[in-house]
């Protein structure tokens, strides 16, 4: 082969790989602008369903599950990703404090490792107690694709509310931001 035919196989894979990280980029910086836009609701909203799932994972979830379900905003809830062995007081030591929530109001969700796996393993749940709507529990960083997934999963005329806490800083660490982000852009190749 000729010198000069290997020089322009070069600079057209060259530019190929460069046309390849110029769309990455750009895909990957409106996935990050998505992501980073999710606000904290749990503060500034006022949720009332038939039922909350919380996706497990990170602080202050499952309290603030607990605390709907104690204020009378949701009659069940569903605590998705739970490990195998671990029991209800285990998960929520503060347990004693909520003397007025009955623990049969709670539902322990054992299959789910990832966040496809909450949807698929929530909403047959769901179903079963006859929830006609519901509030989806996580934090601002995994709100957008823990949203997405549940609706690309539930049927389009269930309504789900999406009520995202903190996720252990208020402003994630961009390290985190952009995990979160590769998460959902692989999500969005097959989970929405």
């Amino acid at each position: 082969m000729e010198k000069g035919a290997w020089g322009t196989k070069a600079l057209v894979l060259g530019l190929g790989l460069l046309a390849f990280a110029a769309l990455f980029g750009l895909w990957f910086y409106a996935e990050l602008r998505r992501v980073s836009a999710t606000p904290i609701t749990a503060w500034t909203q006022d949720h009332r369903a038939d039922c909350a799932v919380v996706l497990t994972g990170g602080p202050h979830r499952v309290r603030e599950g607990i605390d709907l379900l104690a204020q009378g905003q949701v009659k069940k809830l569903i605590i998705s990703g739970v490990h195998p062995r671990a029991s209800f007081k285990e998960i929520f030591p503060q347990w004693p404090y909520y003397s007025s929530v009955s623990e049969e109001s709670v539902v322990l969700e054992r299959r789910s490792g990832t966040t496809y796996g909450n949807a698929v393993q929530s909403q047959p749940l769901v179903e079963a107690l006859h929830c006609r709507d519901m509030i989806l529990i996580t934090s601002n960083l995994h709100m957008y694709r823990a949203y997405r997934t549940f609706r690309g999963t539930f049927p389009e005329d269930f309504t789900i509310q999406r009520r995202a806490t903190v996720s252990g800083r208020y402003r994630p660490a961009f390290s985190d931001l952009g995990v979160e982000t590769l998460k959902s852009m692989f999500y969005s190749l097959f989970a929405y």
